[in-house]
């Protein structure tokens, strides 16, 4: 078997991300984390039907204010041109469920609003009826545009070949040779990244494994809290095929603490957004979709 570049491979998968902080310390002003959202005067506050952790009633429950950005500000971070470059962009999500998003039963319990007038907004009161504990504290984010490579997992739906359990010994020498090549690859990419993820657009911190491939089958109607033997196979393999290239994702946040709060998705996890490039391109975001990945 001919020679595999690894190193050309990644950068030819190269992303620009748009880093977001907490604080000022890095970055320009790009939005706010928590408080009260923007939004238009008839702007309906987004609720789901659920039961949550501490109570088992199924009713309809507010979703929590994430998160929302300045377009405008982040449009210079954006080499890439994919986000509108003007309005707001806003995202929900219900905190006492907090689902996985891997059943097609999980779709609106995260929301994503885009306001392309910005003019034309105000502050919203939260629903009387938002537990309090649901209520995020405001804390500005702050951008700087970044280069970023795959993980692991996304780079072995782009080459499946290369990076086949059968072929590791074969073109690697073994899985451990070739994963700490694949680590050595990216830090002499990036360099090591230690902070924690906050991100709009680029490649996601994987936890667990590719998500693309979970919101491609989801998003047809696939339950994938179980093994895929009750999936057909030419749907599995249209999405190994194509998913990684057709989604994309819009906003990773990751567990973080600002003072005396804690924000924790499942055990110290992080939340995605993620959109499929032509929805993204139309600006469909009612059509992203969440995927939540813990430890």
């Amino acid at each position: 078997m001919e020679e595999f570049d690894l190193l050309s491979a990644l950068q030819g998968l190269k992303r620009n991300a748009i880093r977001l902080s907490f604080g000022a310390e890095d970055g320009i002003p790009a939005g706010r984390f928590g408080g009260c959202p923007d939004v238009p005067a008839d702007f309906v506050w987004p609720t789901f039907e659920t039961d949550t952790f501490y109570d088992k009633e199924v009713k309809p429950r507010p979703l929590s204010f994430i998160a929302q950005f300045d377009c405008a500000a982040l449009a210079p971070m954006d080499t890439e041109d994919l986000l509108p470059h003007k309005g707001v962009l806003s995202f929900f999500y219900e905190l006492g469920s907090q689902t996985w998003g891997y059943s097609p039963k999980d779709a609106g319990s995260a929301r994503v609003y885009y306001f392309a007038d910005a003019s034309a907004l105000s502050p919203a009161a939260c629903p009387a009826d938002l537990n309090e504990d649901y209520r995020l504290p405001v804390v500005g984010f702050y951008a700087h545009g970044e280069a970023q490579y795959p993980d692991f997992s996304d780079f072995s739906l782009a080459y499946p070949k290369i990076t086949h359990p059968a072929l590791w010994m074969e073109v690697r020498g073994g899985f451990d040779q070739f994963s700490e090549e694949f680590d050595r690859a990216i830090e002499t990419l990036s360099g090591k990244d230690t902070k924690l993820h906050h991100q709009l657009l680029g490649w996601p911190v994987i936890i667990q494994n590719n998500m693309t491939f979970e919101c491609e089958l989801v998003s047809r109607g696939y339950y994938m809290g179980n093994t895929l033997k009750d999936i057909p196979k030419e749907a599995v393999a249209s999405a190994e095929q194509n998913s990684l290239s057709e989604w994309i994702l819009l906003f990773e946040l990751d567990s973080d603490k600002f003072g005396d709060y804690c924000l924790d998705f499942g055990d110290c996890g992080s939340i995605y957004f993620y959109i499929r490039r032509e929805d993204l391109h139309a600006r469909r975001f009612e059509r992203a979709w969440l995927i939540s990945q813990c430890y």
